[in-house]
């Protein structure tokens, strides 16, 4: 595959949020006043709440804001992975991840239609050995 990714670790907050209209609109502001920009973000969502997970430009920052707020906020590791947006490029990561046994625990994408690169923020049951298991796609 010629797609020239880059990969590099990054931390991924999972923000706890309630389930009703302006929860995510006052965290967004919120890290908006304090100049974070949110790189990649995903919801998902259960009866009484949401789980917002975001790459944010300073995670130490955005996770001190949030505890301040009371809200809950969770760090985890993760890969971000910048790459030719086209056809197959996660079907190749995932197969090789699948070759080495690594699971992919939960996986988000971001790109426009009419953009040469597309993010991954991909979150591996080992992020170490899937990073080195990358680097040579």
């Amino acid at each position: 595959m010629n797609a020239s990714l880059s990969i590099e670790t990054a931390t991924q907050l999972a923000v706890f949020l309630a389930n009703r209209p302006g929860a995510l609109a006052r965290v967004c502001e919120a890290l908006a006043k304090a100049e974070i920009n949110i790189h990649a973000l995903a919801t998902s969502d259960t009866v009484d709440h949401t789980v917002v997970r975001m790459v944010v430009s300073d995670p130490t920052k955005a996770l001190m804001l949030l505890g301040e707020a009371g809200t809950l906020a969770l760090e985890t590791e993760v890969l971000m992975i910048e790459t030719a947006s086209q056809p197959g490029v996660l079907a190749k990561i995932a197969e090789r991840l699948a070759e080495i046994e690594v699971n992919i625990e939960y996986a988000y994408l971001a790109g426009g239609r009419e953009v040469e690169k597309g993010l991954i923020v991909l979150r591996p049951s080992d992020v170490e050995k899937a990073k080195r298991a990358l680097k040579d796609l």
